[in-house]
């Protein structure tokens, strides 16, 4: 609940006599509340966000302003921002009724203009934002964005913000090349799998990380390696002969974690961790 002090002046024959001082408050008409789901992210993740504003008045609000600052933070000498919102994901209710949607402006900040609450009644924006190349990814750093609401007759703006964390997992990719791109029959070709960790975590056995594949033509397997490491046939790996399928056992392969730089512009580089699966044969 707001506060408010304050004291009069008397002043007479030059003399300047201060009063006591009164305190008081007054009960905020509006309140707003914001909440993220999820409350975790990683990279270009995709975050709703829920501003709920309620009035307890009696007289309806209209034309309030209210801006999100994207997360931005202070980086050099100037603010760069890891949240971009999602182009037509807004939607806006009142009393839980769906509504046309307000004006909006991407930012940053991200403005909505024109919202109205009804006396008594409450008004909801939902929205999506992605996180960008400003997110930070490493472990424990975490984006928190402050939602400001502003015009409408209020007293004074009211804000609310809402903090989410870096997931401290694996981002797994895959990528397939095939060498020599023509062969003969029977000749000898690689299937090369780069398996990309733009995560801030290694996996470890227990992510049960398989590599699956139906090879078409058949492939008489000579080798198979794991960053240049031979693998086992049965306790390593298996491939069935007459089908051609082949696959990792679970838990042989683990993938290092990426590492982050920042750039000069407060924007990070992912250097993903990466492990190379090689499997060579006659087909």
């Amino acid at each position: 609940m707001p506060i408010f002090t304050n004291k009069a002046t008397l002043s007479y024959n030059g003399i300047t006599v201060d009063s006591n001082t009164v305190t008081g408050s007054y009960t905020e008409l509006l309140t707003v509340s914001k909440i993220a789901l999820p409350d975790s992210y990683g990279p270009e993740s995709v975050i709703t966000y829920v501003i709920s504003l309620v009035n307890a008045g009696t007289t309806a609000l209209t034309g309030l302003v209210v801006s999100d600052d994207l997360g931005g933070y202070a980086f050099d000498t100037t603010t760069v921002y890891p949240l971009t919102y999602v182009e037509g994901s807004l939607l806006y209710l009142i009393n839980g009724t769906p509504q046309t949607a307000p004006a909006v402006v991407d930012g940053p900040p991200l403005v909505f203009s024109g919202i109205n609450i009804p006396a008594g009644g409450n008004a909801t924006i939902i929205y999506e934002a992605q996180t960008n190349s400003f997110a930070p990814l490493a472990v424990g750093e975490t984006v928190t964005n402050t939602v400001t609401v502003t015009g409408g007759g209020l007293i004074e703006n009211l804000t609310a913000d809402e903090t989410v964390t870096v997931r401290n997992a694996p981002y797994l990719s895959i990528n397939k090349a095939l060498s020599p791109l023509t062969v003969l029959d029977n000749g000898e070709i690689v299937y090369t799998f780069v398996i990309s960790n733009s995560g801030n975590r290694a996996t470890v056995a227990t992510d049960d990380v398989v590599v699956t594949d139906l090879f078409d033509p058949i492939l008489d397997i000579s080798s198979v390696t794991l960053d240049g490491t031979p693998l086992s046939p049965t306790t390593q790996y298996t491939y069935n002969e007459t089908t051609g399928l082949f696959e990792t056992v679970s838990g042989v392969i683990t993938v290092p974690e990426a590492t982050y730089v920042q750039n000069p512009d407060g924007s990070y580089t992912v250097i993903p961790g990466t492990t190379t699966l090689a499997v060579t044969g006659i087909i």
